[in-house]
């Protein structure tokens, strides 16, 4: 027979006891969570500077210069992996596998910390 605690058996979570994630669960998750948001809007950024410049926006705006200033400082590692003549394309084609690059690797620490 089961041993009751306050009308509940004793292996049961309540909130007289231990929560259920009480190994660390709910702390990894959000690390992980954390890290996958980072890295979102760290794509964000880069995606905002390749469409501000396919649309033109002029760089001389306080705000787009800021964006595109952001977006070239976290792409620069890809700076220059690719070379297509056409600088729009050369653009979209590097800071676009930057972007890209930053989700999967997040991805994947994530998921190592999740686990």
């Amino acid at each position: 027979m089961l041993e009751r605690h306050g009308g509940y058996s004793q292996g049961m979570a309540t909130y007289r006891n231990r929560p259920a994630y009480a190994d660390g669960t709910r702390t990894r998750f959000a690390v992980a969570r954390l890290i996958t948001t980072a890295a979102a809007v760290v794509a964000a950024i880069i995606v905002l500077a390749i469409v501000l410049r396919l649309l033109g926006a002029s760089e001389s705006n306080g705000l787009v210069d800021a964006v595109h200033q952001a977006g070239s400082w976290l792409s620069s590692p890809f700076h220059g992996l690719f070379s297509p003549n056409d600088g729009d394309l050369r653009m979209v084609v590097n800071w676009g596998l930057a972007a890209l690059v930053y989700l999967v690797i997040a991805r994947i620490i994530a998921r190592v910390v999740a686990r």
